[in-house]
C-alpha cells in the first residue's frame, strides 16, 4: 500500500509559520507544526478559538447560563483527534473527557415508529431483526462489512494524504473500491443491503453532509457510515466547543503564540512566495510560511489571487453544499426520555434534496434536534436543556437566493411549528434564550455560498479534485474547502496533511495500525 504524497511546498525549511484561523483545522495544523518543532503563530478574527466549532454563552432569566454550541454536534473518530494531541507529547484524555453515546442517534419517523442506532454490532442487528425482520437484520451484517472494508481501502491511500495530481489514484486499492463497486451510487448500494425504505434513510443521509443527496452521492462515501454508525458517536463534556478550547491551551503550552481580535486582510508577495501579512489593525508579520485555515473564498480574498499562483489554474465553478439553519436555545423545560440526538424524517425524503437542489425550503421537513444537557446537565441550569435544532436549508449560490432578512422570521415560526409537531411539546413557549444562525449569517462569517458544509463532494470535488492544499512555495491551505474535506474528522486530517506539506510526513503517525 503506498504511503502518502512526500512532496511539499517548501523551499527551505520553514522556521515561522503563521497559521490563520484558529477552527479546528488551524488548531490541528497548529499542533503538527508545533510538534516538528516550529515556531507557530496562529492569528484569529474572533476573540476565542472555535472558528465553526463556537459556542454562544447566554444567559437565563432565572439566573444561571445557557452553554450552547453553534457548529458540529457530532464528534466521531476521536483517534485523529487524540493524534493532535500526540504531536505535542500529551494525552486526549488529560485534556477533554469524551463520553461515548448510545443510542448514536435516535431515528424517528413520520409514521410514528422509531428505531435507536448504536455501534455494538450484535445490539443493532437485533434490534433491525424487530424493526423489520430476518432479511435487514442480515443485511446489516453485511452492511457493517462493506463499509468496514471502505474506511479500510479509503483511509490511507484516499483521505489520509497529499496529492498531487490525479495520477496519485492509481494503485491497488482504486482497483479494490472499483470492485467493491465504491462508484456506483450509494442509493441503490444500501437498498441492496436493506429492503425497508426507513433503514435505507437512516444508513444514508450521511450523503448530506458530503452536499449530496443519497441517490446521486458515489456508494464510496458510505465511509461516513462507518464513522457514525461502527466506530460510534462521542460527545466532550463541556459541548464541542470545548475541543478546540483543549486544542488551544495544549497548543499556547508547547508554545504556539495565539493573537486574538486580528483579521489578516491582504499579503505581499514576492515571486511565489507570500513575505508579509497584514491585519486591519495596522500590524505586519513575516512568516517564512502560511497555514490559511479560512474557508476558501475568504482565503483567496486575503491572499489577493496572485497572478502566478497555482490557484488561479482553476476554471472550474465550485459546486456547494446545501445549508442549513442553526437555532441554538436554551430552553426552561425538558423532555424525559429524549435522546441526545434525535433525526427526524419527514414522509417525503426524496423531496427534501429536489427542493435543496432548486433553491427552495423544505416543504416536507427532515431535521435533527440536539439535546446535549441530556448527557451534560451543566449545560443549562436545573429544569432546563439546551437544545440544536437544525434544518437543511438551500446554500446561496443561487440565480434567485432566498431573502433571509425576509424570511428569517417566518422560517423560525415554521421549525418550531414542526418541532412540536415532532414531540417536543412547549418548546416554543419555553425557550428562554437563543441564537438563529441563517445562510446569510454563515456568509457574513465568511463562508462560501453561505453554507458551513463548504464545497459538495462530488467525484470532481473530492480527492486529488478537490481545491489543492497548496499556493505558491510557501502557502498551504487547511479545513473543509480543500482536501479530504467537510466533517470534524475531515478538518482535522487536513490540518496535519497542511503541516505535512511544510514539514514531511510524520513516520510515527503514518505507522499508526488504526489507520
Amino acid at each position: 500500500m503506498s504511503g502518502p504524497a512526500s512532496r511539499s511546498v517548501r523551499t527551505a525549511t520553514p522556521e515561522h509559520v503563521v497559521v490563520i484561523g484558529a477552527g479546528l483545522a488551524g488548531l490541528s495544523a497548529a499542533m503538527h507544526l508545533a510538534g516538528a518543532g516550529r515556531r507557530v503563530t496562529v492569528l484569529e478574527a474572533a476573540s476565542a478559538p472555535g472558528g465553526s466549532a463556537a459556542r454562544v454563552c447566554l444567559p437565563a432569566s432565572g439566573g444561571g447560563v445557557y452553554r450552547l454550541d453553534t457548529g458540529p454536534t457530532v464528534l466521531t473518530m476521536p483517534d485523529l483527534l487524540a493524534d493532535c494531541f500526540a504531536a505535542l507529547g500529551e494525552s486526549l484524555s488529560d485534556w477533554v473527557t469524551l463520553r461515548r453515546l448510545d443510542p448514536a442517534y435516535h431515528a424517528q419517523f413520520a409514521d410514528g415508529t422509531a428505531l435507536s442506532i448504536t455501534s455494538d454490532a450484535d445490539e443493532m442487528t437485533e434490534r433491525i431483526r424487530a424493526f423489520s425482520g430476518s432479511r435487514d437484520a442480515d443485511g446489516y451484517r453485511r452492511y457493517v462489512d462493506f463499509v468496514t472494508q471502505l474506511y479500510r481501502l479509503q483511509m490511507r491511500d484516499f483521505i489520509d494524504r497529499n496529492f498531487d495530481s490525479p495520477v496519485d489514484l492509481v494503485g491497488s486499492s482504486l482497483a479494490k473500491l472499483v470492485a467493491l463497486r465504491g462508484f456506483s451510487r450509494l442509493a441503490p448500494t444500501v437498498a441492496r443491503y436493506f429492503r425497508d425504505e426507513r433503514l435505507q434513510r437512516i444508513f444514508s443521509f450521511q450523503a448530506m453532509y458530503a452536499g449530496v443527496s443519497p441517490a446521486r452521492a458515489l456508494a464510496i462515501y458510505a465511509v461516513i457510515s462507518y464513522m457514525d454508525l461502527v466506530e460510534g458517536v462521542s460527545y466532550p463534556v463541556g459541548g464541542m466547543n470545548a475541543v478546540p478550547t483543549a486544542m488551544e491551551a495544549a497548543a499556547r503550552k508547547a508554545g504556539v503564540d495565539f493573537v486574538y481580535d486580528t483579521r489578516v486582510t491582504t499579503t505581499t508577495w514576492s515571486g511565489d512566495r507570500v513575505i508579509e501579512l497584514h491585519s486591519l489593525d495596522g500590524r505586519t508579520w513575516f512568516p517564512d510560511a502560511v497555514v490559511m485555515a479560512l474557508d476558501r473564498p475568504a482565503a483567496l480574498e486575503v491572499l489577493g489571487r496572485p497572478r502566478r499562483c497555482v490557484l488561479t489554474a482553476r476554471p472550474k465553478r465550485t459546486r456547494y453544499s446545501p445549508s442549513c439553519v442553526v437555532l441554538a436555545a436554551g430552553v426552561k423545560t425538558s423532555w424525559p426520555g429524549a435522546a441526545h440526538h434525535t433525526i427526524h424524517f419527514g414522509d417525503a425524503w426524496s423531496q427534501v434534496f429536489d427542493d435543496l437542489d432548486a433553491g427552495r425550503l423544505m416543504r416536507d421537513p427532515s431535521f435533527m434536534i440536539s439535546l446535549p444537557s441530556v448527557t451534560d446537565p451543566g449545560l443549562a441550569p436545573a429544569g432546563s436543556s439546551a437544545a440544536y435544532v437544525l434544518f437543511p436549508a438551500p446554500n446561496l449560490d443561487h440565480e434567485q437566493p432566498l431573502d433571509w432578512a425576509r424570511v428569517r422570521g417566518p422560517y423560525r415560526t415554521y421549525m418550531l411549528k414542526a418541532v412540536e409537531k415532532a414531540g417536543y411539546r412547549g418548546f416554543s413557549e419555553a425557550i428562554d434564550a437563543e441564537l438563529l444562525i441563517t445562510p446569510q449569517d454563515w456568509a457574513g462569517r465568511g463562508l462560501g455560498a453561505g453554507t458551513p458544509f463548504s464545497a459538495a463532494h462530488t467525484f470532481a470535488q473530492s480527492g486529488p479534485f478537490r481545491s489543492p492544499n497548496t499556493a505558491g512555495d510557501n502557502v498551504v491551505f487547511a479545513g473543509s474547502s480543500t482536501t479530504p474535506g467537510v466533517g470534524v474528522p475531515m478538518v482535522l486530517i487536513s490540518g496535519r496533511l497542511a503541516s505535512e506539506r511544510l514539514t514531511g510526513p510524520d513516520p510515527a503517525y503514518h505507522s499508526l495500525a488504526w489507520r
